[in-house]
């Protein structure tokens, strides 16, 4: 599993653009940048939804007075619903990034792919979120149970970085 120090592995991430789907390379977002990454199991599932999301809508402005850059919000749906589920949470509008990891190849490459068939939940992300800087991992929060958001929630990552 991805921990702090690592270097984040390279990734193929899509996202919709204003020409349809668009593939994002990872490594160009995050090169010489300060960047947030928050991982949800899963669009429109009530934690996600309801508490994750928000929590880092409220604290955006927050995060940028500390030098962060961009807040990106990856899950292992399509970029379509990716997409829809920005604008309906109003992730979108408030500028954080939609991105879709749907092979799960960079959440596998972190150690954090969980599967949950009885909820309909494959190849999915545990819930996290990290610092990153300049690719390396320097604060990661991940919950030990992907139902509660505190840790990974806005204000959690904050409290961490002091």
């Amino acid at each position: 599993m991805i921990s702090v120090g690592d270097q984040l592995p390279d990734a193929v991430l899509t996202r919709i653009g204003d020409d349809g789907p668009e593939q994002v390379q990872l490594s160009s977002k995050l090169k010489g940048r300060k960047v947030v990454i928050f991982a949800v199991p899963g669009a429109f599932t009530s934690t996600c939804h309801s508490a994750h999301v928000p929590s880092f809508i409220r604290t955006k402005d927050q995060f940028a007075e500390k030098g962060v850059d961009e807040i990106i919000c990856l899950a292992g749906n399509d970029p379509f619903v990716m997409s829809i589920w920005g604008d309906n949470t109003g992730a979108t509008e408030a500028g954080i990034t939609m991105l879709s990891d749907a092979e799960c190849t960079f959440t596998e490459a972190l150690g954090m792919r969980f599967d949950a068939p009885p909820a309909g939940l494959i190849g999915r992300s545990l819930r996290y979120a990290m610092l990153v800087e300049d690719g390396e991992v320097k604060i990661l929060n991940k919950e030990d149970n992907p139902g509660k958001c505190e840790l990974s929630a806005g204000e959690g990552l904050l409290e961490s970085m002091g």
